[in-house]
């Protein structure tokens, strides 16, 4: 097994530079998702760690060895495409066997590899019957079994439960679940899905435009998002955001639609620029609070439309002032919301970015005027 490092990693496609300077380290045993949207660069990545593209400039490491020249066959790289590969005329047993006959194993080991994989991905009810006739969902299955039965040092994933009908892609996604649990290959994956990325994932990576955005944990990515781009990408919806001047003169103080009171930046100093800089605020609608009449530090809004979702939680789509925001709330709130209802947030949930779209480190705290003995 082995770790994966990328060091300066630029693809080019004439003028069009797909993957602009990635670096990134993809530590052994760890399954790390490449998500992002379509044309951000991730499948263009995924291809060059598996030798199927060659980088423009940069270098890749798989353990302590520079593959970066290397075919693919060399690199001890197992993939599952997102269009699953069946060889014909050949049964389930044989479809996942055959890479392995290029080993030469012994008999005994070969059939231990196999059956081993069969019996992780269920498809012992499927061994007589004839590959080609299966659903996308199975013939996927038997795709994930030859990558498990190999034990390659590295299996790659590029988008395999896009191309399956609904409940396919619940049971495939159990599936892979089980495979990062219980496999010990380090395991790189692709996807548009913030949910599949979520579930599976021991680290994100994010990318936009063929940049990296952020590599973190899961939750961390989630919470903590470092531009605004991250906070709208994951979340279903993402965060909602409001747009604010802000005078670092004044202390790091501004007025929101969020609150009844004033706010202030924990650091003011920590935001950049001279007299005047825009801000964003950052909220994601599990952290807002509706309510149905007014209590201490609420804020009214009116509800401008709302969607029964997942579990009978109600999506709720509010205008505060001049600004749009989501909140998710329970099922017997959501259906007895009225046209006015009322908000209460906490301010140390806000995320806060700067002119330059990057997170700031110190948020926001409520402004309490005696900690301004200085003013009158």
């Amino acid at each position: 097994m082995a770790e994966v490092k990328l060091a300066g990693i630029t693809k080019s496609f004439g003028s069009f530079n797909a993957v602009k300077d990635v670096s990134l380290h993809f530590p052994e045993h760890t399954t790390t998702c490449l998500l992002g949207p379509s044309g951000c660069g991730k499948t263009t990545l995924l291809r060059i760690i598996a030798g199927l593209e060659t980088p423009t400039s940069g270098t890749i490491s798989i353990g302590d060895r520079d593959v970066t020249g290397w075919p693919a066959r060399r690199r001890d790289i197992a993939m599952v495409f997102q269009y699953p590969v069946i060889y014909r005329g050949l049964s389930v047993f044989e479809n996942i066997a055959l890479p392995l006959r290029e080993q030469k194993l012994s008999k005994q080991e070969l059939t231990a590899r196999v059956e081993n994989a069969i019996g992780l991905l269920g498809l012992e009810r499927s061994l007589k019957m004839d590959p080609e006739r299966f659903d996308n969902g199975t013939r996927q299955r038997v795709a994930f079994a030859r990558a498990v039965a190999r034990r390659s040092s590295i299996i790659l994933f590029d988008e395999p439960i896009t191309n399956v009908d609904p409940e396919s892609k619940f049971r495939l996604k159990q599936d892979l679940k089980k495979i990062t649990e219980r496999v010990r290959q380090t395991i790189i994956y692709v996807t548009h899905d913030q949910n599949e990325a979520m579930t599976l994932a021991d680290q994100i990576v994010l990318l936009k435009d063929g940049e990296v955005l952020q590599q973190d944990a899961p939750r961390q990515i989630y919470n903590h998002p470092k531009q605004s781009f991250g906070g709208w990408f994951l979340g279903s919806p993402g965060m909602s955001f409001l747009e604010h001047p802000f005078n670092p003169a004044e202390g790091g103080r501004l007025q929101s639609d969020l609150f009844p009171f004033p706010v202030k930046i924990a650091e003011p100093e920590s935001v950049p620029g001279s007299n005047r800089t825009a801000l964003r605020l950052g909220i994601r609608p599990e952290h807002l609070r509706v309510l149905t009449s007014p209590e201490a530090d609420s804020v009214q809004g009116t509800v401008l439309k709302k969607f029964r979702g997942v579990a009978g939680q109600y999506l709720v789509a509010i205008k505060l002032s001049k600004h749009l925001v989501w909140a998710k709330v329970r099922h017997e709130v959501g259906k007895s919301l009225g046209n006015t209802v009322w908000l209460r947030c906490r301010p140390e949930a806000v995320t806060v970015f700067d002119e330059h779209d990057q997170a700031l480190k110190a948020g926001l705290i409520k402004d309490s005027p005696e900690a301004r003995p200085n003013e009158r």
